[in-house]
């Protein structure tokens, strides 16, 4: 049995199916403009969250520091560079890097641009609180 995108078989003891998300080699199809995350992972009840990400040529992703998560980035087309503390790193197709939560990190991309999968432990949802009473 062969699931692609947007298929989901009904088994009959409800348990989630493994499927085929998202075919990287349709990166090349897209505009040359296209921005950001071209793809998220929003199937329910996952534990992780994952993007694919896209950064045209000649630009970037200012230095930020993710205090709690750490995030594994696959470059899956293009190539750029990885700002960290220690320096820049080079980054090309096939690179995987480890992010670790508290890090400094920022990315440009190279001359054919870059895209890459990030794939994080899911973050919990908001919570709204009702509002604390004061004495």
């Amino acid at each position: 049995m062969t699931v692609t995108d947007g298929d989901s078989p009904d088994p009959a003891d409800g348990a989630p199916v493994p499927r085929v998300l998202f075919d990287t080699g349709t990166l090349e199809t897209l505009d040359q403009a296209s921005t950001g995350a071209v793809w998220r992972l929003a199937e329910p009840g996952r534990q992780v969250d994952a993007n694919v990400v896209r950064i045209p040529p000649g630009r970037h992703v200012d230095p930020h520091t993710e205090p709690d998560l750490d995030v594994l980035l696959l470059v899956v087309a293009g190539d750029g560079t990885l700002a960290t503390s220690d320096g820049p790193c080079p980054l090309s197709e096939g690179s995987l890097a480890w992010l670790p939560h508290g890090s400094s990190r920022g990315l440009a991309a190279g001359e054919r641009g870059m895209a890459y999968l990030t794939v994080h432990r899911r973050r919990p949802g908001m919570w709204i609180r009702p509002a604390e009473t004061r004495e």
